[in-house]
């Protein structure tokens, strides 16, 4: 299988999977709290399972000063993790999806007012378009609290996300799992007083639910994105970046039987447009090579210089 054949099956196979993110949640049972607290504990064992097997603790790069950009990205991604969840609680799996791909324009945004980065005309005509699609996408009706409430928490994910990712960006020599790992690692401290074990001890099935966010789309979706990376192009990364969402509104409509209305899928496509827009815009070589700092886990994914940070987003 030649080089970038197998990356691309290997990113479909990441995005599908993290499409399937939402239902595990759900099915959980858990409160988002405790499903991001034992996300990361399960995540943390995979991850470093695979870290371990692979050698990468030998030579692995890390400084104190990258230690320390490494922690503080993985406080933005564990808190993520929660608003988005939440989300998934206060509206649906779709609508959250659909409203969280919002984040490559709070990357644009925040790249202007922290680091001084010019907004193009064009970026600035895609920013107005995702804003429409957004709108459209959101449906607030007066009176819907539901539905503000669930906005609220998917852009408060989506703005966590972006500082993770430039926050981790600045993170350079050191192999991805173990950025990852130390994320995740991060989440066990952060959130041990928010988890209730006396709830969690009565969850039964929920438990194999909570396994499988760790070790399936912690542990082996990200090993699969990584290696994925290493073989792709931005662009195609950038476009098979969006199988993820439309993965999770078919999942919630199978599943759940939730589906955005007319004028709300009006808006989709605006969103899609403008984030890849905005996301092959971004500079940089078309393909990463050696060690390369990593995306933020979205997620997951939870982004190397080297690739664009909206391209390598998932939950």
């Amino acid at each position: 299988m030649r080089n970038e054949t197998r990356g691309t099956a290997e990113l479909t196979l990441a995005m599908v999977l993290s499409g399937t993110l939402g239902i595990f949640v759900v099915e959980s049972g858990a409160s988002p709290f405790e499903v991001v607290f034992f996300r990361c504990l399960f995540g943390a064992l995979a991850l470093g399972a695979y870290s371990l097997a692979r050698g990468y603790f030998t030579g692995h790069g890390l400084t104190p000063g990258k230690l320390g950009l490494a922690a503080l990205g993985g406080v933005f991604i564990v808190f993520n993790w929660v608003f988005l969840f939440e989300a998934y609680e206060a509206t649906s799996i779709s609508f959250a999806t659909v409203v969280y791909h919002t984040q490559p324009f709070f990357l644009v945004v925040f790249g202007a007012v922290l680091f001084r980065e010019r907004i193009t005309a064009a970026r600035f005509g895609w920013l107005g378009l995702a804003f429409v699609g957004l709108v459209l996408v959101s449906g607030i009706r007066p009176g819907d609290t539901a539905s503000l409430k669930g906005l609220g928490f998917t852009l408060a994910a989506a703005v966590l996300y972006a500082l993770s990712t430039i926050v981790t960006k600045r993170i350079t020599g050191v192999r991805p799992h173990l950025v990852a790992l130390v994320q995740v690692l991060v989440g066990l401290p952060l959130l041990l007083p928010f988890a209730d074990f006396g709830a969690a001890a009565r969850l039964g099935t929920g438990w194999a639910w909570l396994a499988g966010l760790g070790l399936i789309h912690t542990g082996l979706m990200y090993v699969l994105m990584y290696a994925a990376y290493q073989k792709l192009p931005t662009a195609k990364i950038a476009v098979l970046a969006f199988t993820y969402p439309a993965v999770a509104m078919v999942a919630d409509w199978a599943v759940y039987g939730h589906h955005i209305g007319l004028v709300q899928a009006l808006g989709v496509p605006l969103i899609v447009l403008a984030s890849l827009k905005v996301t092959l815009s971004a500079k940089g070589p078309e393909r990463p090579r050696g060690r390369v700092a990593a995306p933020a886990p979205r997620t997951a994914a939870h982004a190397p210089e080297a690739v664009s940070p909206a391209a390598t987003r998932s939950a």
